[in-house]
């Protein structure tokens, strides 16, 4: 029998067809995933990187729930005009506390894995506001009720302890004052802001949406942009590379 005969089993009986892609694919799944039982973890560790704090973390859920990430990608590929534009390619320690991670499929606008310190608060503020103000070409819409809708903080203690059950190592004290910690990252020169400061060191603490009587949405989605790729010194990363 040749060869092309031995074929037309497959290709004749389709229940013979379909036993076959199922073990090629399982040989397939196998080859890949097998190799990961054998690592102690699939992430290079990164220094610098840390969980959300509350606010970066409400932030976070804002963008998911107004479907920013349908516009904007979070990772820069390792290709010469993506770095030139956006800066270093995307690490993979980068998404470890993203719960689903942000990386996108489709930009319609710019990707944002770097935007953090790009631009001022008032910059972000005012483009999410009036995008077109500033950007006189984009077809974003604007979100001015942002500014005008006080955040929600009654379910951000079950966030967090939610993201622990998946490996975000928050502390008991970090999940318990999840609430007051919020306040404390936008209110400065509060008792808040001193237990704030204690539990998340060297983060920011300011008013991000320049209004300084209560804490908003805007507040929160700010503090969010605003943390995107300032987490990990790319310094290092070239100073490697530059000394080969």
């Amino acid at each position: 029998m040749s060869l092309w005969n031995k074929h037309q089993v497959f290709e004749k009986n389709s229940f013979v067809l379909l036993v076959g892609i199922l073990v090629m694919v399982a040989i397939g799944g196998l080859v890949e995933i097998a190799p990961l039982f054998y690592l102690k973890s699939t992430i290079e560790k990164t220094e610098g990187m840390r969980p959300y704090t509350p606010l970066e973390l409400a932030g976070r859920d804002i963008y998911i729930r107004e479907g920013c990430y349908l516009c904007h990608s979070q990772m820069v590929r390792p290709m010469r005009d993506e770095m030139e534009r956006y800066g270093h390619f995307s690490l993979a320690a980068e998404s470890m506390y993203d719960h689903p991670f942000q990386w996108g499929s489709k930009r319609t606008g710019p990707d944002l894995a770097r935007v953090g310190g790009k631009y001022s608060d008032e910059w972000h503020v005012e483009h999410l506001q009036d995008p077109r103000s500033l950007v006189p070409a984009s077809i974003m819409p604007g979100y001015p009720f942002l500014s005008e809708n006080k955040l929600n903080t009654r379910d951000i203690q079950s966030a967090l302890s939610v993201n622990t059950i998946v490996g975000v190592p928050y502390t008991d004290e970090q999940v318990a004052n999840a609430a007051s910690d919020i306040l404390g990252q936008a209110t400065p020169d509060t008792e808040a802001a001193d237990g704030f400061e204690e539990r998340y060191p060297g983060v920011a603490i300011r008013d991000f949406d320049g209004n300084p009587k209560v804490v908003t949405e805007m507040d929160a989605l700010v503090a969010y942009l605003q943390v995107l790729g300032t987490m990990v010194d790319f310094s290092i990363y070239d100073d490697k590379a530059n000394a080969r």
